[in-house]
């Protein structure tokens, strides 16, 4: 059986307008001798009527401490409302569809309300259904307890429940539409000349999402990778090709594109730079640091101080943290990552050369680097962000 799942996030199902289209890309792909499997988000974002946001608001303008696991039962209702509309657009159309829950879907979860894990995938109804000629239309994000309770699979569900059922079924592939043409190798307002990037591999991805670029989750990747499923980013609006996210001999089977150095440049805005003036009892200061739930990046560890940086939105919970324990620290507020991207980064050298060489030039002052297989990524003023961007995408002839 030749299955394609295509998965739908919530702008592309916010309105009757955006399903139909939608729906016309389910049908594309049936008359292409497919056997489709759809997955559903909520319908729309934060203020619309069933967006998963507005039914949070409004369970905890009742009750503000409402308990884990109604707070899954009412999180449920977005995704099985979408799907009911989604299955019946379709039966307009002529075409057989059945709306499941993600429970009936056989997608089994741990009782974590809230951020459930998945630990078994039955696709057995699913192909029941398909078999009888009918379009199974999933409501993502949300699975069933072997008791029977049901909970949520946390942000980015619903490209999780695409990606499980992907592998689940050994479908073809798994196509998730978004609003936006593939991943493209800067973001395109601020490179004009930025591009969709054909291909990528799974690995690359996960370093896209690191470095602050998010168009898929990185859980769904990191599925789809386990069980060699290639995803497709496209756009629900548009008949653009998209990006194909497969494995590293898949992603680059041209000489050209294995000698691209860099695929694409991520950045991640208002940072804080850190610096922990000594060394007396560093480790109990990072441990305090995880506790309260403060991500870290950047670390780079000296004899006589420690520097990494912080989001700006965690800078007041580690002020309070250091004032208690009496760390002394300075800090530099105003300051963004900017990371390139790309395989083939890995045993290259003189690659750090060239991005300071070339950031140098613009006067763009790096405060902070730090390199990995397939990533160099430099810490620099908020202000010079975009400018750093732009260099840097030119340099790489991206």
């Amino acid at each position: 059986m030749k299955i394609l799942v295509q998965k739908f996030g919530g702008t592309s199902v916010s309105s009757e307008e955006k399903r139909e289209k939608a729906v016309s890309k389910v049908i594309e792909a049936v008359k292409n001798g497919y056997n489709v499997v759809v997955v559903v988000s909520a319908m729309g974002r934060n203020g619309d009527p069933y967006a998963t946001d507005t039914l949070i608001n409004m369970a905890k303008s009742i009750y503000s401490d409402i308990p884990k696991r109604e707070l899954d039962l009412i999180m449920n209702c977005g995704e099985i409302i979408s799907s009911v509309l989604f299955a019946a657009t379709l039966s307009n159309k002529g075409y057989k569809a059945k709306a499941l829950t993600g429970g009936q879907a056989g997608i089994i979860t741990d009782d974590n309300f809230g951020n459930a894990e998945v630990i078994n995938v039955d696709p057995s109804r699913i192909l029941e259904v398909l078999r009888e000629g009918i379009i199974p239309v999933v409501a993502g994000f949300q699975g069933i307890t072997q008791k029977g309770e049901l909970t949520t699979l946390g942000r980015g569900g619903s490209d999780t429940t695409a990606a499980l059922l992907g592998v689940a079924l050994k479908a073809e592939a798994v196509e998730i539409y978004t609003d936006v043409d593939g991943i493209m190798t800067a973001d395109p307002r601020i490179v004009s000349t930025a591009h969709i990037i054909d291909k990528i591999s799974y690995n690359e991805v996960f370093q896209f999402a690191e470095q602050g670029a998010k168009v898929v989750h990185p859980r769904a990747v990191e599925i789809a990778m386990r069980g060699n499923i290639p995803l497709i980013i496209k756009n629900t609006m548009s008949d653009s090709g998209g990006t194909i996210i497969t494995n590293y001999s898949d992603a680059y089977d041209s000489i050209y594109e294995v000698d691209k150095l860099v695929t694409g440049i991520a950045n991640m805005n208002n940072r804080v730079q850190i610096t922990i003036e000594s060394t007396e009892n560093v480790q109990d200061i990072f441990e305090k640091i995880g506790e309260e739930k403060i991500s870290i990046d950047l670390i780079s560890i000296f004899p006589d101080k420690q520097v990494f940086t912080i989001s700006e939105a965690d800078f007041e919970k580690l002020r309070r943290l250091f004032e208690k324990y009496g760390v002394k620290y300075s800090y530099r507020t105003n300051c963004a990552k900017v990371s390139i991207i790309g395989n083939r980064i890995r045993g290259v050298p003189g690659v750090m050369a060239r991005v300071i060489k070339a950031l140098s030039k613009r006067n763009i002052e790096i405060y902070q680097t730090a390199d990995s297989h397939n990533t160099i990524s430099c810490l620099v003023s908020q202000d010079k962000v975009e400018e750093a961007i732009r260099v840097l995408h030119d340099e790489f002839s991206l």
